[in-house]
């Protein structure tokens, strides 16, 4: 049995707390093996399925990562701190920047998968861009590495007719990236719309990510407006919730 009487929290619940609590006060240090299953097994008294559960439970935290054949380790990846007002300032990407600098500070970002294709609109994509459904739209898909580890997905859908022969149909955009060329168009993205949901990720995902079993990821779906409300892009991402803080900072 996994639970006790009493209304007492299920034991692989307890066991997980202990092994957090662990980790926070630095007795399992990032990078570090923790107990496994048959360690947890005999000091705990419990059921292999309890100590896998309570393994599980800092996994799906983010605390821990499985490491095929090795075990469980303390996860030594610090998170992001995705700024989500101060990265679209038109000073980042006006200046030459991209959007991502404002989150990895002093930190490599690197994009070490990107296909840029024409499609046909899907309904939801047409409707956001003010399009017909079927209209051609440019199409950028990227994968983005941080300190080794993949964190981001990211698709970028723009009607293919505003952009062109221009730069953005191409896989290096150049300083300040897409948005920098689509002021050179003159369409200035001047207003952004985010939404932010969460869902468990689908089998790509888990393998474009690397994510650990139980990671959930978080959806940031951004569209751009030029003036007048017109709208340039639709960015579709998918982020590793365990690689993230999302920050949002702005005067009242």
């Amino acid at each position: 049995m996994s639970t006790t009487g009493g209304g007492r929290q299920p034991k692989y619940r307890r066991i997980a707390d202990t092994l957090r609590e662990a980790i926070r006060t630095g007795e399992y240090g990032p990078g570090t093996r923790l107990p496994g299953e048959n360690d947890l097994m005999a000091a705990h008294g419990v059921a292999r399925m309890t100590a896998r559960q309570a393994l599980g439970v800092l996994q799906s935290e983010g605390i821990a990562e499985s490491r095929k054949g090795a075990g469980v380790f303390v996860r030594s990846f610090r998170p992001l701190r995705r700024r989500g007002v101060q990265r679209l300032s038109g000073e980042v990407w006006g200046g030459g920047r991209s959007v991502w600098s404002a989150d990895v500070e002093d930190r490599e970002l690197a994009v070490d998968r990107i296909e840029v294709t024409e499609e046909s609109a899907s309904e939801p994509i047409a409707h956001v861009l003010g399009i017909a459904p079927g209209d051609a739209v440019c199409v950028r898909n990227r994968r983005f590495v941080l300190d080794g580890k993949p964190v981001l997905l990211a698709t970028s859908s723009l009607p293919a007719a505003m952009v062109a022969g221009s730069a953005v149909t191409r896989e290096d955009t150049g300083p300040g990236g897409i948005y920098a060329r689509l002021e050179e168009l003159g369409l200035k993205p001047v207003h952004f719309r985010e939404e932010v949901r969460s869902r468990m990720p689908s089998q790509d995902e888990t393998n474009l990510l690397a994510l650990s079993a139980g990671t959930p990821v978080m959806l940031v779906c951004r569209t751009a407006f030029a003036a007048g409300g017109r709208p340039v892009e639709v960015n579709e991402m998918v982020l590793d919730s365990a690689s993230y803080v999302l920050e949002y900072d702005f005067d009242a």
